[in-house]
């Protein structure tokens, strides 16, 4: 992947990056991933998926909105757009095999996801659950929008499993 196409300001009397408007935090991938293992293990990784999945819902939806009217992007745009800066942000390189927002349906593949720690690869375990509220919120922006319903996601398999080098995660109407 190539350098990433964001521009970042920072303010000079406080110091803080911000990118299109929006406030931003540079934190080592060790120190986010120590500690949420560290909550991950004393909560286990359901209460903690529980716990995270409204704020990272709320993050993913209102990103949206905010780049939607930055960028004047519609649509399937801004989803794709939201996953573009996820992946030139690092936290994985994010493709969508499949986006049918009529059926209110979406196909991601996950590669490189700063979710597993390389040290530990074979967790043999499902461990980048976090994004699935991310894409909710993306794909219910979208949905909002057009008059669609809101979705659900989930991991379908994740590449700390060890069987796969990949994650994936399905995207459906939430019944």
């Amino acid at each position: 992947m190539a350098k990433p196409e964001v521009n970042i300001q920072v303010d000079e009397s406080t110091g803080r990056w911000s990118v299109d408007s929006l406030p931003m935090i540079l934190v080592p991938q060790h120190f986010f991933l120590n500690n949420h293992y560290a909550v991950e293990k004393a909560l286990g990784a359901a209460e903690l998926e529980r716990i995270l999945r409204p704020a990272g819902y709320r993050s993913a939806y209102v990103w949206c909105q905010k780049e939607a009217e930055f960028h004047k992007l519609t649509g399937e745009q801004v989803f794709r757009h939201y996953l573009k800066r996820l992946s030139q942000r690092g936290w994985a390189q994010f493709h969508i095999e499949d986006f049918d927002r009529q059926r209110g349906t979406a196909d991601i593949v996950v590669r490189n996801s700063a979710m597993i720690d390389p040290s530990h690869i074979q967790q043999k375990r499902k461990c980048c659950y976090m994004f699935s509220s991310w894409f909710e919120g993306a794909f219910d922006y979208v949905a909002k929008h057009e008059g669609q319903i809101s979705a659900e996601a989930r991991e379908v398999y994740c590449a700390a499993e060890g069987e796969h080098d990949h994650c994936r995660f399905e995207v459906k109407r939430r019944l």
